[in-house]
């Protein structure tokens, strides 16, 4: 069983995240920032990372940034609402730092789960 950890400050998306990901069979670890997730994948890295762009604490550009930087293999789906600028453009920023696939909130489940089960062939 593939195993995938979701980065993003809102319970509510997580949520919703984690019962798409479970209901196609996945396992779902959670933090709520990105000082969190890049501390839980140190400890265990998991088959793929979903990152929200604009958290507290530690952003995910530099949550992107740092965990491509420190492992070279790893597998991330940026996902944005947006902020001050379009969200179009903070995702431009998390490719360009190394994620694999960006998506723009709201996801749909369909889209999510192709995304997810490409990166994880």
């Amino acid at each position: 069983m593939d195993t995938i950890l979701i980065i993003d400050d809102s319970d509510t998306y997580r949520t919703i995240l984690r019962k798409i990901l479970e209901q196609n069979g996945y396992k779902v670890i959670e933090a709520s920032d990105g000082a969190k997730g890049i501390s839980i994948y140190r400890e265990n890295p998991t088959d793929l990372i979903i990152t929200d762009i604009i958290m507290p604490e530690k952003e995910g550009i530099e949550t992107i940034r740092e965990l491509t930087k420190e492992f070279s293999n790893i597998k991330i789906i940026a996902i944005s609402g947006g902020g001050r600028i379009g969200a179009e453009d903070y995702l431009h920023i998390a490719k360009m730092l190394g994620a694999q696939r960006t998506l723009t909130k709201p996801i749909k489940r369909d889209k999510l789960i192709n995304v997810v089960e490409e990166l994880l062939r």
